[in-house]
């Protein structure tokens, strides 16, 4: 059983990681009775700390938002994680965050033990880090869409289109991706009826937010920074293509991550593909070795056609010369 003082810090600790703990919860990770947790609970109250309760079966304790910042208490990985994130946050890709970063950075390095600044200081020394040209998002546009996600609330903006459109959009957040130096929301277009991914640099909130939602199953097996390398991906060919594969998926693991391949049955797949020629995209498709059809577009399977006379032509000619002793 830990100590009382110990025990206190480990509890503002589990308050701090946790949005809200039951009794039984705290009291089964701390090794003491819900009595006990009670009675700590009061002590981190008279030290100023703004403990919530909520009685009740649902109930439990969460660490409410007080005038000051608390004290966070950190482990060494921990420690070691956030003076590097703020390192990297400094280089941009947030509005504003950079100044910002350095003098939380600046902060944390004056509390660390020596042993933990040497750490960080190697890391960052020996780490060079280019500085990305994608456009900058303010911070509360940010939290304000990781708020509407956590809470299972639409969002309703205006958002611009590669083709410089402007439409209003109604979403269902529920995912913010990251990905070389730009941010991304993936979310359920409630007007389209499916789901969709939006640079957050072209996107206009609008005020207020849409009802609550009940959250869906994610798409691409629930993995958001591959599904939106994919639909990035495909977004930036000038052709886009269905085609189905008389092959079962596994068949079809060695492809790239970028190229969606979706199982139909035990014997077939969809396969998802983009290019910048029609030609060399029925081509490709050949290599794969498998009997195919084309779905979309149907300019595609016009080549598929024109390539499949042509080659019979030319596997005729060198049968007929085979005949003819040529």
């Amino acid at each position: 059983m830990l100590e009382t003082s110990a025990r206190l810090l480990k509890l503002l600790s589990l308050l701090q990681a946790h949005k809200e703990w039951s009794g039984p919860e705290l009291s089964e990770r701390l090794g003491v009775s819900t009595r006990t947790i009670r009675n700590d609970v009061e002590r981190l109250r008279s030290l100023g700390y703004p403990v919530h309760a909520t009685p009740g079966v649902a109930g439990g304790y969460r660490l409410g938002a007080g005038a000051a910042l608390p004290p966070l208490l950190l482990d060494d990985e921990e420690a070691v994680a956030v003076a590097v994130g703020l390192g990297r946050a400094a280089g941009g890709g947030v509005e504003g965050i950079e100044e910002t970063s350095v003098r939380a950075l600046a902060k944390l390095e004056q509390v660390l033990p020596s042993r933990l600044r040497r750490r960080v200081n190697a890391l960052n020394t020996y780490t060079v880090q280019i500085p990305g040209q994608a456009p900058s998002v303010a911070p509360g546009m940010l939290t304000g869409i990781a708020n509407a996600a956590r809470d299972h609330e639409r969002l309703r903006f205006d958002y611009t289109g590669h083709d410089g459109a402007t439409t209003v959009r109604d979403v269902e957040p529920y995912r913010l991706v990251h990905r070389r130096g730009r941010w991304y929301l993936v979310g359920y277009d409630v007007g389209r009826g499916d789901w969709r991914t939006f640079r957050v640099d072209r996107l206009t909130p609008r005020v207020p937010s849409g009802p609550r939602f009940t959250p869906r199953e994610l798409p691409g097996d629930g993995d958001m920074a591959a599904w939106v390398e994919r639909g990035v991906n495909t977004a930036m060919w000038r052709h886009r293509a269905t085609v189905l594969l008389h092959a079962p998926a596994d068949r079809l693991s060695h492809l790239p991550p970028e190229l969606e391949v979706e199982p139909v049955d035990e014997r077939t797949c969809l396969l998802r593909l983009g290019g910048e020629d029609l030609a060399g995209m029925a081509v490709w498709v050949g290599f794969l070795d498998v009997d195919f059809e084309v779905l979309d577009p149907p300019e595609l399977a016009d080549v598929v056609l024109k390539l499949s006379e042509r080659y019979r032509r030319a596997a005729g000619g060198s049968a007929g010369d085979a005949v003819s002793g040529r």
